[in-house]
């Protein structure tokens, strides 16, 4: 009798044990993505496969369907590029291959159409050929930022979005090898485990994690569907937002623009640690994450219903953008929206670093040419080859700051 009494009493326990918070665990599932554990979750190693574990576990708990090829996963293999101008060939057999790991999970709300939502979850290991790290000792890189921020407001958004804004059914997508090229998204538009002439629009989370303090929001593929900036205009109150129409960039929306799908991307800018170890998840803002994972749900509210959305073509900058054989070594501010082209960051070692540029320096001026925006800056770097040396005017507070830069 005891014993039954027991039972009785911790069944009690349990059904008082309040249910876990799904919307509530941002901070939680970046801080296990970008841990020392994970080793930087490069594409085919041991802490890729562990962090894509960790999201179909999550996947899981949120009760999503899987969508892979094997249970939540879509693995593709392929042998990395030897020379930059070459497309990446998948399946291939044989030594030097790596496997990555696509994370799929699905909302099916008997909808006649689908909107896909999605995240890159690799980074960059150790470090190799993205990092901008130049100390010789081997260093992990964790990307917090980069981009377990995306996942984390992916799967906040599957909380969200649990028995709500039903006219569409959902596929959630945590890609592998973006960073080697959108490897991942690419094998999924080549092999999708969907109809994917019935996805409505996908939207895309990358570098999501430190909204700053002016709210710069970037938003692009703004102009792949006539909808979208009055959608974005409608319930912002939040952000200053910055806005790109073309649905070509350097992230997984791109594969899916391709594909005539429109996308929208969304993108809190460049900061110091960028493809650095020093991305981490202490420097990350939660408010701002959960404040972009409300206004994303907002947008999808909105769309939830407008059917299967329009697609329009957009301009590809990238078809006019000039090609030049030396740099500065600099990371541009892709948020700012000035005249000139703003430093966000400068590598060791580098042509700007040694002129004695700074960080938040503006350029306006380099060699003849006056830059005013991020491709005219391209097209007066573009005539320097290496061993040129030149002027740039900086505009440093309110003086303007004249050096000599060798490249």
């Amino acid at each position: 009798m005891r014993n039954i009494l027991f039972l009785i009493f911790l069944c009690f326990l349990i059904s008082c044990k309040p249910a876990i918070n799904q919307e509530n665990r941002i901070k939680e599932d970046v801080t296990f993505l970008a841990s020392d554990k994970l080793e930087g979750r490069q594409t085919g190693t041991k802490g890729e496969k562990a962090a894509a574990d960790y999201i179909k576990q999550r996947f899981k708990e949120l009760e999503l369907q899987p969508k892979g090829t094997s249970g939540f996963l879509q693995s593709f293999t392929f042998k990395p590029k030897t020379n930059p101008h070459e497309e990446v060939k998948f399946d291939v057999n044989g030594d030097g291959t790596i496997t990555g790991n696509n994370v799929i999970g699905f909302t099916d709300n008997k909808a006649e159409n689908t909107v896909i939502i999605g995240a890159h979850f690799d980074h960059l290991g150790y470090g190799g050929e993205g990092s901008l790290y130049r100390d010789s000792i081997k260093a992990i890189h964790n990307g917090a930022d980069d981009n377990a921020s995306g996942i984390a407001i992916l799967l906040n958004l599957v909380a969200k979005l649990k028995e709500k804004n039903t006219n569409n059914n959902y596929l959630f997508m945590a890609f592998s090898g973006e960073e080697m090229g959108l490897l991942g998204s690419n094998y999924f538009v080549k092999n999708p485990t969907i109809d994917t002439k019935k996805v409505s629009y996908m939207i895309n989370m990358d570098m999501v994690g430190r909204l700053k303090k002016d709210s710069a929001l970037a938003v692009y593929g703004t102009g792949t569907s006539p909808i979208f900036k009055q959608t974005l205009k409608s319930h912002n109150n939040n952000f200053k937002l910055i806005q790109q129409e073309s649905g070509v960039g350097p992230s997984d929306h791109t594969s899916f623009y391709l594909a005539d799908i429109p996308v929208l991307h969304f993108f809190t800018g460049q900061h110091e640690d960028y493809h650095k170890p020093g991305d981490d998840a202490e420097k990350l803002n939660y408010e701002g994450m959960e404040t972009i994972s409300k206004y994303i749900f907002n947008i999808i509210t909105d769309l939830n219903d407008n059917g299967k959305l329009a697609f329009r073509k957009t301009k590809n900058e990238g078809k006019d953008t000039p090609r030049f054989k030396v740099g500065m070594g600099v990371i541009p501010d892709y948020m700012f929206d000035g005249k000139g082209m703003r430093i966000d960051g400068i590598s060791e070692d580098k042509p700007a670093q040694k002129a004695g540029l700074e960080k938040g320096d503006i350029v306006i001026k380099l060699g003849d040419s006056t830059v005013v925006d991020m491709m005219s800056y391209m097209r007066a770097l573009s005539v320097f080859k290496k061993g040129d040396k030149s002027k740039v005017v900086v505009k440093r507070g309110e003086n303007e700051v004249e050096k000599e830069i060798q490249f």
